[in-house]
């Protein structure tokens, strides 16, 4: 069987039950077959009174598929997972909660919007790579959004009503490679330089514009300044400026806006299908591995106020 179903039907067929989403679930957490996670036994049993939970034959030890993942204590099917990390893997926007909800037939818009966060707090590899080689560095800003009307925002790097993005993007030949974006509080030398320690590769080069947080990089990592003058940012900066307009047109268009407590896991989305934006099909399956890997968060650890910086 394909680990990428590149269609709807295929994936309907490929994953047509609970108990196919179960095998596959199971291969992707053990690869090369059971491991009991108290004493390394790689002998273990299937239940037959508890669906998908595995006892293992050492130290009797009773382990679930779900357990320690981003799925336990989940009480949705194998099914309306796997159907909602398709679609927010392969859609080439996304897909708000509010649509999930329709389309999985969800009892109510919490359900959905507590399913999407899982998911979406699981786009990050927590084993990735820092990017490499010539890197462009910018920050740009979006408005709030408010259940009336969006705040007046401060003019330039001001954070006054707005929320500030660093980014950075590989160069890799002609066109851009991989992507990182994070909220960051203001525009200082200490901000910026800690999101390019945590982002760049120490061999990489970043590449940004004159602006004084970015005087003394030269410090951490190779540096390359380019002084906007007379010219227009997207010139001297080509990549991450088209970057930072297509996730406004993204978050916009699929989100209607973006508040300031969530940000930074819209952020990890964009990223995440940016940099699969080749293999959508494959997406779907590092998501699944990525939220295996995820310790379990709740309803409330989501709502509660994201730290920023």
């Amino acid at each position: 069987m394909s680990d990428h179903p590149s269609s709807l039907i295929a994936f309907q067929r490929h994953f047509p039950d609970d108990d196919a989403c179960a095998r596959y679930l199971a291969e992707l957490r053990w690869p090369e077959g059971f491991v009991c996670p108290a004493c390394g036994q790689r002998s273990a049993w299937q239940l037959r009174t508890k669906p998908w939970t595995y006892e293992c034959r050492g130290c009797r030890r009773q382990t679930s598929l779900k357990a320690g993942s981003m799925m336990h204590g989940s009480k949705l099917s194998l099914t309306t997972w796997f159907w909602a990390a398709y679609l927010m893997a392969t859609h080439s926007n996304g897909i708000s909660a509010l649509q999930l909800q329709r389309q999985l037939g969800l009892g109510s818009y919490k359900t959905a919007w507590l399913l999407c966060a899982k998911l979406r707090a699981a786009m990050v590899d927590p084993q990735r790579n820092p990017l490499t080689g010539l890197v462009e560095v910018d920050e740009t800003t979006i408005h709030y959004r408010h259940r009336q009307a969006a705040a007046a925002g401060g003019f330039g790097r001001s954070p006054k009503g707005k929320l500030l993005i660093a980014g950075a993007c590989e160069i890799k030949g002609k066109g851009p490679g991989r992507l990182r974006l994070a909220h960051v509080t203001d525009a200082s030398a200490a901000s910026l330089q800690g999101f390019i320690a945590a982002a760049l590769a120490p061999d990489s080069t970043a590449m940004t514009d004159g602006w004084q947080g970015y005087a003394s990089l030269s410090n951490i990592i190779a540096h390359q300044p380019e002084v906007v003058g007379t010219r227009k940012a997207h010139e001297v900066l080509p990549w991450i400026h088209r970057v930072f307009s297509n996730f406004k047109t993204w978050a916009l268009g699929v989100y209607h806006g973006l508040r300031d407590r969530h940000l930074q896991a819209y952020l990890d989305e964009f990223v995440f299908r940016f940099n699969r934006r080749r293999s959508r099909p494959a997406a779907f399956r590092s998501l699944l591995l990525f939220a295996m890997r995820r310790k379990p968060i709740t309803y409330n650890m989501l709502i509660q106020p994201e730290l920023t910086g």
